[in-house]
């Protein structure tokens, strides 16, 4: 597989004498690590269903393309957009349409939510603020394409842009307030990696396995960690980026890597509290003193999150691209390319319960617990789930 990688690599630098590094380092990160994987999925054994998990409603929104996309809920409403510029209001009871707006901007990354707002991105470089009606109350210049969902903290917007640019705006009028920039390596892969804000601070992670917290209220940095170094002869070798959601749970924020490791991380004081060498490119969640991990072949791992032990490993869905893990009740919930939600009772991560999505398409790598008994799911040709789990 390193030789293929390789071999792949230098093909396409042969082939792209008339595009532009940014488009090479995208198409590179995709086909070799992102979604457009050559490794066949594995097979699904049979399972004994415990726990009955049923489709509670659906919806339809345009196609995601190469975009991730997280739907927010707020007073039993669902909001949801997609590439084509569309976002939808819908209940979260019965999946009725509230309202259903486009617009007029090609989105690449949304729903953030904060102070009654609705914030998404553009491929355009713009960050867009709706009220909960639909209507368009401002519009924000960045500096390139936003990939993930804004986020808000002390009436702060903190926006994090391709160019690894993290900016924080204004709430009421996206005035900007404080902008963090840093180099990044030659060749990185392309991720809706994010921030994760909590008391005051924005976590981050970027390439080369570097972990950040930075002050909501002015940018400044009050910390930084090598959650992973890069190793190997070849720059696909050295690739160590974290590429997923850092998640905060108490005194700790937990980062993973791909081709590095899953690390815990001292709020306070930026000092690593362990680390394990596991891989991953959706990323993890954490709950109830354990720490869950999908693995880049698809493995999902719980750990102690006070020492990362090993608590169990679930290996039956290799390479089939699962999103993060989603705690919700006593289960655990991840979804694959091929449209299925998988639920894992949370204790010794054997299967309990399976169910396909009608349109048999990727799920996005968030997704979203409403309660105890529902999560929504968004997959790649814009299908929206409700899943109800009993």
């Amino acid at each position: 597989m390193r030789f293929l990688k390789i071999a792949l690599l230098i093909g396409a630098i042969a082939l792209s004498a008339c595009t532009s590094i940014t488009d090479l380092k995208e198409d590179m990160s995709e086909r070799l690590f992102g979604r457009e994987s050559n490794e066949t999925p594995s097979d699904l054994n049979d399972i004994k269903t415990t726990v009955p998990v049923k489709v509670l409603w659906n919806a339809h929104l345009g196609e995601s393309y190469d975009n991730d996309f997280t739907a927010v809920t707020e007073n039993g409403f669902v909001y949801a957009a997609s590439a084509n510029g569309e976002i939808v209001k819908l209940t979260v009871a019965d999946g009725k349409q509230v309202w259903r707006i486009n617009t007029g901007e090609r989105l690449s990354g949304g729903v953030g939510l904060g102070e009654n707002l609705l914030f998404l991105g553009t491929a355009k470089g713009y960050v867009l603020a709706y009220d909960f009606s639909g209507k368009l109350l401002w519009k924000s210049k960045v500096s390139s394409q936003v990939l993930s969902a804004p986020k808000v903290d002390f009436n702060v917007l903190v926006v994090r842009c391709e160019d690894s640019r993290i900016y924080g705006l204004n709430v009421a009028d996206g005035s900007r307030k404080w902008v963090y920039e840093r180099a990044t390596p030659t060749l990185t892969l392309r991720s809706s990696a994010g921030v994760a804000l909590d008391g005051g601070a924005a976590y981050a992670g970027f390439a080369g396995g570097k972990l950040i917290a930075l002050r909501v209220e002015d940018g400044k940095v009050i910390w930084e960690v090598s959650v992973a170094q890069p190793k190997g002869a070849t720059e696909i070798e050295r690739i160590a980026d974290i590429t997923s959601l850092p998640v905060v749970d108490g005194s700790l924020v937990y980062a993973v890597a791909y081709q590095g490791k899953v690390a815990a991380v001292d709020r306070a004081t930026g000092r690593v509290a362990w680390s394990r060498d596991i891989s991953s490119y959706t990323g993890l969640s954490a709950e109830g003193a354990k720490v869950f991990v999908s693995h880049a072949v698809s493995s999902i791992y719980a750990l102690d999150y006070s020492t990362g032990k090993t608590f169990w490993r679930q290996g039956d869905l290799k390479q089939r691209r699962i999103s993060a893990p989603l705690p919700i009740g006593n289960l655990i919930a991840v979804g694959d390319v091929e449209g299925y939600l998988h639920f894992l009772n949370r204790e010794d991560g054997s299967f309990v319960a399976r169910i396909q999505t009608d349109d048999a398409a990727a799920i996005m790598p968030q997704m979203l617990a409403v309660g105890s008994s529902i999560i929504i799911a968004q997959d790649r040709k814009g299908g929206i789930y409700a899943i109800s789990i009993k």
